[in-house]
């Protein structure tokens, strides 16, 4: 069967698929990931194809409209800059989606683009279903991840849910025009075409464990929680981080992923004093930040590295919170510190925390030596975190997040 996965965002929002395709091309299956180019690396190896689609996700968050993030200080506020950014870039990249699933037998459309990749798979006619990194569905168990993920009461709750995919309906209003007019499609709006596919059940799968966010019990039929989808990467550690490890005792990795901050000079001098008022070494990754640490004895810079490989081996890790990066932290079986940015960074910070594996979470804009100094005491010197994140990572160590999606292509095409 020729598979698409379509997705867009940051790193975190691509690599997991890279793993997934993985497993159904092990499979049998044909499967082209189709994302931003900048991340076809992600696929070497993996036996999975590549379609490069436009928009550079790094150079937008530095752009003056992705920095402004930062100058809305509730989730209402993030969502909606967010939102309005979100809307060129997807009526850019549409016909690019279009070429790829040209020709495919089904169309697996990640969150960050469910509504254009249902659209398009329609306008093609092909079979398609959802592969959510985040629960983006309203229920009245949990506060909507995409604002922050603070419970409102069930009422509350269920209303921000709602919120969030209307906004996210108007994301796409652009890109639908284009898929009638230049590819000529009838199609219905995009929030027309969303209930209907909601009465009929449309199908998604989500990539994380019930063992980290339970189903909630008012979701419909056809939402289901598959387990993590590990990335496809084949890397080593590199030597000089080889070196460092060999040097002293676990240090603590400290990265915030593609998140931007407003001032990275001022957040590394904070994170450096609190590593050393911890008495602890230290691993920062350069990231999307842009932080940075004088090399020494106890604390160095580092790039992209494979967090499989490296965090395993670390004291604890702090880290924004990202779906992607919980997910690694959660399967290495290390204590962490969230450190929550924006968007679901607030949602899976309270889950670490309620989990065990986190001793709090320090935001953003609370982050000083301060304030990260004793958490990081915390989970570095309180055996009870990091004998529940070995734990769940033994758990989750026994599960299979393809074999539901596998499941679910046969139920869709037979």
């Amino acid at each position: 069967m020729r598979v698409v996965i379509m997705t867009a965002g940051s790193r975190g929002d691509v690599a997991p698929y890279t793993g997934l395709g993985a497993g159904l091309a092990r499979s049998g299956h044909e499967v082209t990931l189709a994302t931003h180019g900048l991340f076809e690396p992600l696929a070497a190896g993996s036996g999975v194809r590549f379609h490069p689609t436009p928009v550079d996700p790094h150079a937008v968050s530095h752009s003056d409209r992705g920095r402004g993030l930062h100058a809305s200080t509730t989730g209402l506020g993030k969502l909606l800059r967010a939102a309005s950014m979100a809307r060129s870039a997807a009526e850019e990249m549409t016909d690019s989606l279009v070429q790829a699933a040209r020709g495919a037998d089904v169309v697996l459309a990640a969150g960050a683009v469910a509504p254009l990749g249902r659209a398009i798979a329609e306008g093609l006619h092909l079979p398609s279903l959802g592969l959510f990194l985040q629960p983006q569905h309203p229920t009245r168990e949990f506060g909507a991840p995409m604002l922050g993920g603070r419970s409102l009461g069930t009422l509350g709750n269920h209303l921000g849910g709602r919120a969030v995919i209307s906004a996210v309906d108007r994301v796409f209003t652009q890109a639908m025009h284009r898929l009638r007019t230049r590819h000529g499609m009838a199609l219905r709006s995009p929030s027309a075409s969303r209930r209907a596919h909601e009465r009929a059940h449309w199908p998604v799968l989500h990539g994380f464990s019930e063992r980290v966010v339970p189903r909630p019990g008012d979701w419909r039929p056809g939402l289901d929680i598959a387990g993590y989808w590990w990335p496809h990467d084949t890397r080593t550690l590199p030597g000089e981080v080889e070196e460092f490890l060999a040097a002293g005792p676990p240090p603590v990795f400290v990265g915030l992923g593609s998140a931007t901050v407003p001032d990275p000079g001022h957040l590394s001098a904070e994170i450096v004093r609190a590593l050393r008022a911890a008495g602890l070494r230290g691993i920062v990754q350069q990231g999307w930040a842009g932080l940075t640490a004088h090399s020494d004895d106890d604390v160095i810079t580092v790039g992209d590295v494979p967090h499989a490989l490296l965090f395993p081996r670390t004291a604890a890790v702090v880290h924004h919170a990202g779906a992607g990066t919980t997910a690694a932290v959660l399967r290495a079986g290390v204590p962490t510190i969230p450190v929550p940015v924006q968007f679901d960074g607030g949602f899976w910070a309270a889950r670490l925390v309620a989990l065990g594996t986190a001793p709090c979470a320090v935001p953003l804009r609370r982050l000083t030596a301060g304030t990260l100094a004793p958490a990081l005491r915390r989970a570095t010197g309180e055996p009870r975190h990091r004998d529940r994140a070995r734990e769940l990572a033994r758990g989750l160590a026994g599960e299979d997040g393809v074999a539901p999606v596998l499941a679910a292509l046969d139920r869709l095409t037979s």
